[in-house]
């Protein structure tokens, strides 16, 4: 998590919260200074996985590709609550967000109440062709704090080449809906934010999509690298200005991770993602749950957290992060600010 989304939550710590808060700063800190996992508090934030189902065909998404070792499904309400209940006065933060399309899940509006009811900042990031008239106020009254709408093109032709199958018009009339909603309940939230994700086909339209983004009245533009799986020998996708772009050529003409790479991360104390069955795996990057540290239906959260499973994982990360393999496409462990 970053200085500036740390800020933000700030007035949703309780005295209990920030007390966990400086409890997994130090114990990071003391386990970064002696090379050896020591944990004390729970995570502050949470990526909670809704569905793994998705309407679209992104040609790096394990979801959209159907690539998924994962049985596709949806998180029940039962899991949600036994997830927000154990970490209850600890957590300031949820992302439900995974893999897949999280309005597919026919509860997912019932999943933020309960979270905004225990008062949780929650997020969620859509490919925004599900916010249909039935949709617009449900979000807007679910409590959800920030949208975060992706949108790659600045019409169908510049949009459909990584989002397959997307329709360019019905992400952008879904906004607009969403903006009207927000306008005629006078509600502050959601936070709307296009997410662009840079390509080499549309890394020319930034300025474009700048335009767009205040055009629009939308909260905030963010820009995104994009991650791909094989970029050792160059990918189609990689932009060539270095700038939008997670990767470099180095001299002999491989590419590698422009970002330094450290034997420390963060988010191994501060949070945790949960999958669609109740999984709980170490980060983001392991979208297929390769590392399985439990399982929340038979188990603690608490005990999962403070396992040897996971204890080993993250001593394995001040070893060497580079030999963990969904480490080595990481853009967000190597910018610690701890």
């Amino acid at each position: 998590m970053k200085k500036s989304e740390l800020l933000v939550l700030i007035k949703y710590f309780s005295f209990k919260k920030f007390k966990n808060l400086l409890q997994l700063y130090f114990s990071f800190s003391f386990s970064k200074l002696f090379k050896s996992s020591h944990i004390s508090g729970l995570p502050m934030a949470l990526s909670i996985e809704p569905t793994t189902a998705c309407n679209l065909r992104c040609p790096e998404c394990p979801s959209g590709l159907k690539q998924f070792s994962r049985k596709t499904g949806n998180l029940s309400l039962k899991l949600n609550k036994k997830i927000i209940d154990e970490l209850n006065g600890h957590i300031s933060y949820i992302n439900y967000y995974f893999q897949g399309e999280p309005y597919i899940n026919p509860n997912f509006f019932k999943l933020i109440s309960y979270a905004n009811s225990k008062n949780i900042f929650c997020a969620t990031s859509t490919n925004g062709h599900f916010l249909n008239d039935e949709n617009y106020q449900k979000t807007v009254n679910s409590g959800l704090k920030r949208l975060i709408i992706s949108i790659d093109g600045n019409d169908q032709e510049t949009y459909q080449v990584y989002r397959k199958n997307g329709k360019y018009e019905k992400v952008l009339e879904g906004a607009k809906n969403i903006l009207k909603w927000k306008k005629k309940l006078n509600s502050n939230y959601p936070h709307v934010i296009f997410q662009f994700l840079v390509v080499k086909t549309n890394e020319h339209l930034v300025d474009k999509m700048k335009e767009l983004t205040k055009k629009l009245g939308v909260d905030e533009l963010r820009i995104k690298t994009a991650q791909v799986y094989n970029f050792k020998n160059g990918n189609s996708l990689i932009p060539e200005n270095e700038k939008y772009s997670r990767y470099i050529k180095n001299k002999n003409g491989e590419y590698q991770l422009k970002n330094n790479f450290y034997n420390r991360c963060w988010r191994m104390w501060s949070s945790a993602v949960i999958t669609v069955n109740g999984e709980l795996v170490p980060c983001c990057f392991d979208k297929d749950a390769v590392h399985k540290m439990g399982d929340l239906k038979i188990s603690s959260f608490s005990k999962i957290w403070n396992s040897k499973i996971y204890n080993s994982f993250r001593n394995q990360i001040f070893l060497d992060r580079s030999q963990i393999e969904i480490c080595k496409n990481c853009s967000e462990g190597s910018k610690v600010w701890a």
